[in-house]
């Protein structure tokens, strides 16, 4: 009798053509034709001369693979496999708890930040995986993608997402709503979240999307609500919308989040109120202090940022610390005090009030003035030169983003060098 043939499943790859996705896809003809368990890394036993016995025998279907988590079906026709999600994690990796949604703060954003932030990863075609973590912390699947637009603490589920919003009508949909369908009783089928980036037409049924998806992040016009389970998708609203962007004010003029200790901040400090209070901080002003995002571990940023709102309020000595006291939150989250002064206020060159000069872009240079250039690059439509996001630091991408824009705007030869001259800076903030 031929001895039996043993083969290690690899996982599967990342290529997206249409053999590959073809291969990738388990369907039951293939488990029972090949023999082949759906769980990654399995082990396949056949016999190489006793193929009619084995279709006589073959094995029940292998059982979810432990860490495979709640995922949506791929769209109809598509081309691409199912999606899986991964569960509720904290930002910047696995390690350690998240906090219950009832205790996690609701940081404040407003609709413009968050498709700003949504944009950021369309431009960057942040690759789609439910194991990785993006540089910004939020993993690179459907629910950590509203996670990162939305400004959570930590990466959310669509099992959990909900909890984080409120349920509105379609009439009341705005840009950085989002669409959300999970299927409590079967979670493995369907589940899935968009954002909802304003409607295409009169009628009201296409509306530009923003999505995480194989392979990677899109924007593009979808029907209403979305291509499959029509029927299932909620409309919500995050919680946490203001229009100016700084911590809602609670009734009667006090924190909506009760600051919580000095021992919450400082060196060695990991937490959810850090990443807060960053945000706090970046709607206030601060953005330039913070070229990675803010939180949820205790950085020179965070001193930096929160030194220089102390010092706007006229403090000075221990005032003006950097570690945030009663006080420091108390006006952060209610939206009083003075703003940080922003970059842009400071002395002008060659007349264009903001513009730092060109010694600050150029090769080797790492500052917040090449990470402001970037992300408006990005909200200008010039995004699609940077493979992981702008900034800090100078490089090819940002050369050819620029040189990109000068491009659009008539410019040739010298004119076009990919370095941002004052008119170039005045244009692109104008």
């Amino acid at each position: 009798m031929t001895a039996p043939l043993f083969e290690d499943i690899d996982p599967a790859s990342d290529c997206d053509c249409p053999g590959c996705v073809h291969g990738r896809r388990p369907t039951l003809r293939s488990l029972l034709t090949r023999g082949r368990p759906a769980a990654r890394g399995a082990v396949v036993v056949a016999a190489a001369s006793a193929a009619s016995a084995v279709l006589g025998t073959v094995a029940p279907a292998a059982a979810v693979t432990p860490g495979h988590f709640p995922h949506r079906q791929a769209l109809p026709g598509d081309g691409v496999p199912d999606t899986p999600q991964g569960a509720r994690a904290p930002l910047h990796g696995r390690a350690g708890e998240p906090a219950e949604p009832d205790t996690v703060p609701t940081p404040a954003t407003t609709r413009t930040q968050i498709i700003n932030r949504a944009k950021v990863w369309v431009a960057a075609k942040v690759p789609y995986s439910m194991y990785d973590f993006w540089s910004d912390g939020y993993r690179q699947d459907c629910s950590g993608y509203v996670s990162m637009a939305w400004g959570l603490p930590g990466n959310e589920w669509t099992g959990s997402l909900g909890q984080f919003g409120v349920k509105i009508k379609k009439e009341e949909l705005q840009p950085g709503d989002i669409l959300l369908y999970h299927n409590p009783d079967n979670p493995e089928k369907g589940s899935h979240v968009v954002i909802f980036g304003g409607w295409t037409d009169h009628t009201h049924t296409s509306y530009t999307v923003y999505e995480q998806t194989p392979p990677r992040t899109r924007s593009q016009t979808t029907p209403y609500p979305y291509w499959n389970n029509t029927d299932k998708y909620v409309p919500y609203r995050y919680k946490g919308v203001t229009k100016s962007g700084a911590a809602r004010p609670a009734p009667g003029g006090k924190a909506a989040v009760p600051y919580p200790g000095a021992a919450h901040f400082g060196p060695g400090a990991d937490n959810a109120y850090v990443t807060l209070l960053g945000r706090m901080l970046i709607a206030r002003g601060g953005a330039s202090y913070y070229p990675e995002g803010p939180g949820p571990k205790w950085a020179a940023a965070d001193r930096r940022a929160t030194e220089a709102f102390q010092r706007a309020q006229g403090w000075t000595g221990a005032d003006a610390d950097g570690i945030p006291g009663r006080r420091t939150w108390e006006l952060l989250s209610t939206g009083r005090g003075k703003d940080i002064a922003s970059p842009a206020a400071g002395p002008a060159s060659h007349g264009v009030p903001g513009y730092p000069g060109r010694a600050y872009f150029r090769p080797g240079q790492s500052n917040d003035h090449v990470t402001r250039l970037g992300a408006q690059l990005v909200k200008k439509g010039f995004g699609r030169f940077y493979a992981h996001g702008p900034g800090p630091r100078w490089g090819e991408e940002d050369r050819r983003a620029v040189e990109a824009f000068q491009r659009a705007q008539g410019w040739r030869g010298g004119a076009a060098d990919g370095y941002p001259g004052p008119e170039t800076w005045r244009r692109l903030f104008a």
